[in-house]
């Protein structure tokens, strides 16, 4: 209990702003009451002590006694009520606001606080913003709901200021609600005043941003508080480094490195090093990476052999071998021995340069250490020689496997099969596959898959019954010849049944096989054309509980797109991720791919930027197909941009991205680029394939620059190149455009006696060539004459490959329109009886070459016989024999014709408009003229009013494809 003395002195120096000395009397009745009261006894003789003091500041006292001058905790707050009542009847109105100020400092809980607040609410006392922002301070953590509520009612509806405090007690509020966006706006604030949060409230901000895997505002945030004297611990530069290093923010991460040693006096950990190391090893910083693990040695934190390898396999991806091989012998000095996946590494980056040499260096070296190659060694090796068509090294790298008692895995068989097929070795397909079965191989998806490529179109599912007899006796241990003992027929329909049964078995012996099993099924019904069928399968599948793979997917994908269902494609994309699937690139690159194929480079943009949407890095072959679809459409700027976005995107270009960009520079004429780009591959370690070589020497022969073509010849042979058909049948074809016929034909008789077998695209080369020589034999032959010492040379480079001469049964010089005739017709009898499936560009060739020579019986004979064998004329072959009748004189017959298109559904282009008016004025009947040209507008209007009839009601879709 206090004395009195104490109790008066309570009231000293307190501070209460109350001014005038009219209030002196009303002050002092106040006091003697309230001592009064509580005492319960007079003290005047206290009070006039020190009154003095008190009134000359004008202060009320604000602090009521202790607990302890009280008989309970309850008696204080009735007393204490009781003189804020006195106050207000009395008119003084801020002494009793800050009375209650005081108390709810002071009170014991937040439910008191509330409580007194409440109080005074119901007295009409307006507390000022300091007291409700205390009271939301000590509402945050206990009751955050109610904080939000109070500060949103005094502060943000009554436009008031919170201020620093407040601000920073709220960030953890709206943290704690979830509520995540106001809690930055408000941590956003205090910056803007220059306040430096609480690590509390940065916690908060921080760990959420992290969670959301926002690491770059993450590390903003870290820098402005760090950078403002708040201790930060290690786990947040360990939250930090994992964060910006998976996202790919080295510049950050290593700013980060720095502030944690300069800054902040950190020595790294062995973790955070690691960390940092795979970061930049991933991104490709390979001299910081470097750097790195120097300043690990120098420290004492020795690398271990995974961190070597990583940064061996980064410099093999980079083709940077010497960088490579210096990392690993550094390796090897500071005691890390290296294994089989560092030492495969290696040699998988010396092959892959074409350095195969090199690559069985470090196979002995392995050898030497006592280190045994595994099965990824002779993979590694088997790959590289099949890709360089050299199999029987291939085979005898198997027979070493074999005799190391190493079982061959399903990968070297099968780009073995695929070597040996292309080689058209189909025995030793044959033997080879059932040396692989015998040794109880189980083909998988992608096997099936490579065979699919060597299978006539009909017999897929055939090849997928084989394939799934294969995995039920390797893989189930059971004799698929029982299981199949119940069928009897070998029909179609009894191939499905049989399916049906080893599926079943399949499905009952193992899931996974099961969900493998289905999609070969899948893919060899999409292979199939029978979409419907795969869709069912699909749906059983899934009903039964096995999960599809991705090729399912992609087989899918790619049949709906054939058809032109690309929505429905883009739908199973969707569908896929509920299976946790996600589209890769191989996805993505056949829907490129399909609208490429169409001409729609708007929608391959748009597959494009979807890719980088969700964070896929797309591949060269994606580029490669948008590049090749733009320089098809002559719009090779457009393809530049391209191919130099691809290449800012980290993507290096391959061989055959090169090839799409040296032929669309070499189609639009732009050859001073193509021979730069082709010098560039070089300088990047790209050795130029027979393919690349062929586009540029093509493209310089064209633009009459045969000496500079001359040049890339001799070094193609040089390389041990030999000139091929397509390299023969692009010559031929640009000298029989020129009208240099007899130095075209001795191309012909060179490449006949060089046994290079002319395929279907030569042949229609050919003819067509030599036709339209035949309707030009009034003019002059050479129109445009090259020098005659390039061909010269020309002709010697290719001589240089010939082989053992032989008899030629081509004529090699036609100086007469009769010999050209001659020619033409000879050639087209030669091309039906090599071409034993002509399609319809062929007949569309040999049918032009007979109108061109006057000779419609013949060609209305092919028409027919194209017909008999399942091939539908299309416009160009109308339009072909419609101008061969009108050349011939006979405009009724191509009149007959283009009513024969209409009739059978084959709709006119402008190019048959063209030549039917062309004939019919030729003939004076413009009469008859008007009629195809009413028809063709009414037409085209028509087709105008349909397309804003069907976006009117809202089905833009067939807009889109009467538009393609």
């Amino acid at each position: 209990m206090l004395s009195d003395e104490g109790s008066v002195d309570s009231f000293k120096g307190s501070e209460v702003l109350c001014s005038g000395a009219g209030h002196q009397s009303l002050i002092w009745e106040f006091l003697v009451e309230y001592l009064e009261m509580i005492r319960g006894r007079p003290c005047k003789h206290y009070l006039s002590v020190n009154f003095r003091n008190l009134v000359t500041t004008c202060t009320v006292p604000l602090d009521p006694p202790t607990t302890s001058s009280f008989s309970s905790a309850s008696e204080h707050k009735t007393l204490c009520y009781s003189l804020v009542e006195q106050l207000i009847r009395r008119g003084l109105f801020l002494p009793a606001q800050q009375v209650i100020q005081r108390i709810v400092t002071q009170s014991s809980s937040i439910s008191e606080a509330i409580s007194i607040v409440d109080f005074a609410d119901e007295r009409g006392l307006k507390l000022d913003l300091a007291i409700h922002g205390l009271l939301c301070r000590q509402l945050v953590y206990s009751r955050p709901q109610l904080a939000e509520l109070l500060y949103n009612r005094k502060f943000i509806f009554e436009g008031a200021e919170p201020d620093a405090l407040l601000l920073d007690a709220m960030v953890i509020c709206f943290c704690r609600l979830g509520k995540f966006e106001e809690a930055l706006a408000h941590f956003n604030q205090l910056f803007s005043l220059n306040y430096v949060p609480s690590k509390v409230s940065f916690n908060a901000i921080f760990r959420e941003l992290c969670a959301q895997e926002r690491v770059f505002e993450a590390f903003d945030y870290f820098v402005r508080v760090n950078g403002a004297g708040i201790y930060l611990g290690y786990w947040y530069f360990n939250v930090l480094m994992d964060g910006l290093c998976s996202k790919g923010y080295m510049e950050e991460a290593l700013e980060l490195f720095d502030i944690m040693q300069s800054t902040n006096g950190y020595h790294p950990t062995l973790h955070l090093f690691k960390t940092l190391f795979y970061g930049l090893c991933k991104s490709r910083w390979l001299v910081e990476a470097e750097l790195l693990i120097r300043e690990m040695e120098f420290r004492g934190l020795y690398p271990d052999k995974m961190m070597y390898t990583s940064l061996i396999h980064e410099y093999c991806k980079d083709k940077k071998m010497k960088m490579a091989m210096q990392a690993f012998f550094r390796m090897v000095k500071i005691g890390c021995k290296p294994d089989n996946y560092t030492l495969n590494t290696l040699i998988h980056g010396f092959v892959k340069l074409g350095l195969v040499e090199k690559g069985w260096l470090v196979y002995n070296l392995m050898t030497e250490w006592g280190i045994q190659p595994d099965v990824i060694t002779f993979h590694i090796m088997i790959s590289k020689y099949c890709q360089e068509g050299k199999v029987d090294s291939a085979l005898t790298i198997l027979n070493c496997m074999v005799s190391s008692k190493l079982s061959p895995s399903l990968h070297c068989y099968t780009v073995l099969i695929k070597a040996l097929y292309k080689d058209d070795r189909l025995e030793e397909v044959n033997e080879l596959l059932k040396s692989m079965l015998d040794n109880g191989i189980v083909p998988d998806h992608v096997f099936f898959f490579t065979l699919t490529k060597m299978y006539p179109k009909g017999h897929k599912l055939q090849l997928a019954l084989n394939i799934l007899e294969a995995i039920v006796k390797n893989g189930c241990g059971s004799d698929p010849s029982v299981i199949l003992a119940t069928t009897k027929c070998q029909t179609s329909s009894n191939l499905v049944q049989k399916i049906d049964i080893l599926l079943h078995k399949i499905f009952n012996s193992n899931l996974n096989l099961a969900s493998m099993a289905f999609s070969i099924v899948i893919s060899a019904l999409c292979e199939t054309e029978n979409l419907d069928c795969a869709l069912d399968y699909l749906h059983k599948m899934v009903s039964l509980g096995c999960k599809p793979l991705l090729f399912t997917y992609n087989s899918l994908i790619k049949c709906l797109c054939k058809e032109g269902l690309f929505e429905d494609a883009m739908s199973l994309i969707d569908h896929m991720q509920d299976y946790s699937l996600f589209p890769d690139a191989t996805t993505y690159l056949i829907i490129v791919n399909e609208h490429c194929r169409q001409g729609n480079v708007k929608a391959a943009y748009y597959i494009l930027r979807k890719i980088r949407q969700r964070g896929l890095k797309p591949s060269v072959a994606i580029y490669d197909s948008i590049i090749g679809c733009l320089s098809r459409k002559k719009r090779i700027f457009e393809a530049e941009g391209v191919f130099k976005m691809m290449l800012e995107a980290g993507v290096d270009a391959d061989n055959i991205l090169y090839l799409t960009m040296i032929n669309g520079y070499g189609r639009n004429g732009r050859i001073l680029e193509a021979r730069e780009l082709f010098e560039q591959m070089v300088e990047n370690s790209i050795p130029p394939s027979s393919y690349i070589y062929t586009a540029l020497i093509s493209a310089l022969v064209k633009k009459n620059m045969t000496d500079k073509g001359c040049l890339y010849l001799g070094m193609m042979l040089r390389d041990g190149f030999s000139p091929n058909a397509v390299l023969y049948t692009s010559l031929i074809s640009h000298y029989l455009k020129i009208r240099e016929v007899e130095y075209a034909l001795q191309l012909v008789d060179l490449m006949e006696r060089s046994h290079i077998e002319p395929d279907v695209i030569f042949y229609v080369a050919l003819v067509s060539g030599i036709c339209k020589n035949v309707s030009v034999n009034k003019k002059k032959w050479c129109s445009e004459k090259e020098s005659q010492k390039a061909k010269t040379t020309l002709f010697h480079l290719l001589h240089e490959t010939t082989l053992v001469p032989r008899d030629s049964n081509m004529i090699v010089s036609a100086n007469s329109a009769e010999e050209m005739k001659s020619l033409a017709l000879k050639l087209l009898e030669k091309v039906k009886d090599v071409c034993i499936v002509p399609n319809l560009h062929l007949y569309n060739t040999i049918i032009c070459g007979y109108c061109r020579m006057d000779r419609m019986l013949d060609a209305n004979h092919h028409l027919e016989l194209m017909q008999k064998e399942g091939l539908r004329p299309n416009q160009v072959t109308f339009t072909i024999l419609m101008d061969g009748h009108i050349l011939a004189g006979d405009v009724n017959s191509a009149i007959g014709l283009f009513n024969k298109m209409n009739a059978d559904g084959c709709i006119p282009d402008k190019v048959a408009y063209n030549t039917l008016l062309k004939g019919l004025s030729q003939e004076g009947r413009l009469s008859d003229a008007f009629g195809p040209v009413f028809k063709f507008f009414e037409e085209l209007m028509s087709i105008n009013f349909y397309l804003i009839g069907m976006v009117q009601i809202g089905r833009p879709h067939p807009v889109k494809k009467i538009i393609a």
